[in-house]
């Protein structure tokens, strides 16, 4: 059963009397969805707020950003393993709300060492104009959770409550036509009519043992990735939930929505539609935490592209910091020792801005780099009209005028394609 996405498209959002669709505008029952979020009995109270692209509007720190989806009865579960059972993803009829999204705020900063503000959510200005965030229309979701709680239930509580909040707006296009329907091609290593077609398949981090998981902690299918071999995936199942990002998304600037809206996956579907190519499937793994690690992981996953997929190129992506970079080389290395053409997307998340910093691999067989960018770029973001945060020290801090880097402004930049920013040399 392959995957149809029917698309209703929202351009306001509104409180109102009951949940419904009308029109392009999406009104919101505010005390339904709060028992729908506070369903977790881990959080004391939550509190919500609308933004609309353009409005003079800063909102942070922010912890994920969810574009609201909801499967058709009958054709699977919403987040299988994490919300619902975990069957497979990736099948069947799954209703969206395009151009809205499900913002959730945290009540600290994720982590001091590194950004005073968190990762900021600007809707106007020049900021703006570099993040595809800015141009939808935003739930603010802001989660408080009950005291003396450890840092892990907190953030497993914000996870929660914004796939739960996602689920039950789009739950309101269920019963709806949608505005336009887009059913994936079928894609696989044993698609048939598409002999003589370059094989192409994708290998995508989903972690980096750099940083150990939580025990509970939701990654693939509700589990926390620890053990994990590289694992075969339908592409399909990486747009339809069955991928979030860590707990601690702030690093790799990974958000939920862009899961849901891969932009490597949706490209290589894009050719494979267009018969440019063949595209064979996927391959999720994680970065390993030591030389042993890392071995076992790099020769599995070339394996599974190699021996099961059968591909004659890859594109691969990282997740993380720097230690992220020598999987990836490994990996793409190891193909093309193997006879499999590659291509990888690095980042530079240096803070030196020097070259000696930058420059993690130097391969001589991994030569195809799509380099999308660093820290080189900064904002000086001024004040606005209105600040969203969970308490009122955060909105004092977020007023403004700041100075931040890109990427503390949510969506300038992303490890893994979903950027606007590219690399010059001059």
């Amino acid at each position: 059963m392959p995957l149809t996405l029917a698309l209703h498209a929202i351009s306001e959002i509104h409180f109102g009397a009951s949940t419904r669709i009308d029109g392009n505008r999406l009104v919101v029952n505010e005390s339904a969805l709060r028992d729908i979020v506070l369903q977790d009995d881990t959080l004391a109270a939550v509190d919500f707020a609308l933004t609309r692209p353009g409005e003079s509007c800063r909102a942070g720190p922010i912890f994920d950003v969810i574009e609201p989806r909801a499967k058709a009865a009958g054709t699977g579960a919403d987040f299988p393993g994490i919300l619902g059972p975990p069957t497979t993803a990736g099948m069947g009829t799954t209703h969206v709300l395009s151009g809205a999204a499900v913002s959730v705020l945290a009540e600290m900063t994720p982590d001091p060492t590194r950004t005073a503000t968190g990762r900021l959510l600007e809707m106007s200005g020049p900021a703006a104009q570099g993040s595809p965030y800015a141009a939808l229309c935003h739930l603010l979701v802001m989660p408080h959770t009950k005291a003396e709680l450890p840092r892990q239930a907190v953030l497993k509580a914000y996870r929660f409550a914004g796939l739960r909040a996602a689920v039950y707006l789009a739950q309101a296009a269920l019963d709806r036509e949608p505005a336009s329907r887009r059913t994936f091609e079928p894609a696989g290593p044993l698609v048939a009519g598409r002999e003589g077609l370059p094989r192409v398949a994708y290998i995508g981090q989903i972690f980096s043992r750099q940083r150990k998981p939580a025990a509970d902690e939701p990654i693939l299918y509700g589990t926390n990735t620890e053990g994990m071999l590289p694992v075969l995936l339908h592409p399909d199942e990486w747009l339809d939930g069955a991928v979030v990002p860590s707990l601690n998304s702030w690093f790799g600037g990974t958000e939920t929505y862009f899961y849901q809206n891969h932009p490597v996956i949706l490209e290589l579907y894009e050719r494979h539609h267009a018969r440019q190519i063949d595209f064979v499937g996927t391959v999720a793994t994680v970065a390993g935490h030591d030389n042993f690690d890392r071995e076992r992981q790099c020769h599995a996953a070339a394996s599974l592209v190699k021996w099961i997929l059968r591909a004659d190129g890859a594109v691969l992506t990282k997740y993380g910091g720097g230690l992220p970079h020598a999987d990836l080389a490994e990996t793409a290395r190891l193909l093309e020792t193997m006879g499999v053409n590659t291509a990888v997307m690095v980042s530079d998340v240096s803070r030196d801005r020097r070259v000696e910093s930058a420059l993690l691999f130097n391969v001589p067989e991994v030569d195809a780099i799509v380099y999308n960018g660093g820290n080189g770029t900064e904002y000086q973001i001024g004040k606005v009209d209105r600040v969203v945060a969970s308490t009122a020290e955060l909105s004092a801090l977020l007023t403004g005028p700041l100075r931040v880097q890109a990427s503390e402004i949510l969506g300038v930049t992303n490890q893994q394609g979903a950027s606007r920013m590219r690399a010059l040399v001059y």
